[in-house]
């Protein structure tokens, strides 16, 4: 889904967030938001010279140890176990989640575990799995939090202060991009750990516009001068490009291997993204992903606009 650079456009007053003061990067270290409890939760990789039969003994004591403890939210007491709170935090960093990705990234691949978590969680009214029709002949299966998994969430700190969450479903005709995030996340981050870095917040579109808003904002009259636009571009990391700050789709924040944060911002592109649009995304430094089934389009027009990126498959 193109989402264009734009200069003001106040966020949508209809979503729900969670957004707390920043806190350096130092202090993340003893709790990183993206340390993922899929390491411990299935076994080994093929081929690093374990069995079959070990795997799933391995796999089986995992399960077993993972217990259910009782968590008490206000008047109500939650019975999670740590696999669960764990989707309960991916879930929520990212708003919504195809099930298949979440299986895959959070679970290791094993399904029948994630099927488990998700209807304790769904019958606890902690998530909501849906499954929304993304064209005529295709549907794609969803999860997200609920207001009562936010908050359990929140009162459980399984997230840092600044890392933003969110609950329920905002842009239904969007799901099927918004949802690819997850998975646009996770090709990315496996970047940033082969090259010894390692991730410490994950911020949406939502909450970089927001910010953003707010600054220009405060500009009052001088909110079309070009110099000041340029400056709050740079106060948020962004350029402006064309009297316009283009604004990624997801942006990660990591740790190098010599303890610097940075981060990389992230665009998912489609088909029906106009070459404008992709310039203007490919000038601002944004990395430049696609779907398999759209790549090699969006490349050919890349050639044909003689526009400099690289387009990654997701």
């Amino acid at each position: 889904m193109s989402r264009d650079a734009f200069s003001y456009d106040p966020q949508d007053a209809g979503e729900t967030r969670d957004t707390s003061r920043r806190r350096s990067s130092r202090q993340q270290k003893s709790a990183p938001p993206d340390t993922r409890y899929s390491r411990n939760l299935a076994p080994e990789a093929p081929g690093r010279g374990d069995s079959t039969g070990a795997r799933e003994q391995h796999s089986s004591r995992d399960e077993r140890s993972d217990s259910p403890r009782a968590y008490y939210i206000r008047d109500r007491t939650y019975l999670l176990r740590d696999s669960e709170l764990h989707s309960l935090t991916e879930i929520g960093k990212f708003r919504v989640i195809a099930v298949s990705d979440l299986a895959k990234y959070a679970y290791d691949g094993n399904r029948a575990r994630m099927e488990r978590d998700i209807r304790a969680l769904a019958r606890q009214s902690l998530v909501r799995d849906s499954t929304l029709e993304i064209s005529q002949k295709k549907t794609l299966r969803v999860v997200t939090l609920t207001k009562a998994g936010h908050r359990v969430l929140k009162n459980t700190n399984q997230v840092p202060d600044d890392q933003p969450i969110y609950h329920g479903l905002v842009k239904p005709r969007e799901v099927k991009h918004d949802a690819d995030l997850y998975r646009l996340y996770q090709k990315e981050v496996a970047r940033i750990e082969r090259g010894g870095g390692r991730p410490v917040r994950v911020l949406l579109d939502y909450e970089l516009k927001r910010n953003l808003n707010h600054d220009l904002a405060l500009l009052g009259r001088e909110k079309d001068d070009l110099n000041r636009k340029g400056e709050v571009a740079e106060k948020h990391g962004l350029q402006l490009v064309d009297g316009k700050i283009p604004v990624p789709d997801l942006r990660v924040e990591y740790e190098t291997p010599e303890l610097e944060l940075r981060h990389v911002d992230l665009e998912l592109a489609t088909r029906d993204y106009r070459p404008r649009a992709m310039a203007a995304k490919a000038a601002a430094g944004f990395s430049m992903y696609a779907r398999s089934e759209d790549a090699s389009r969006l490349r050919r027009v890349l050639d044909e606009r003689e526009i400099t990126a690289e387009i990654l498959t997701l």
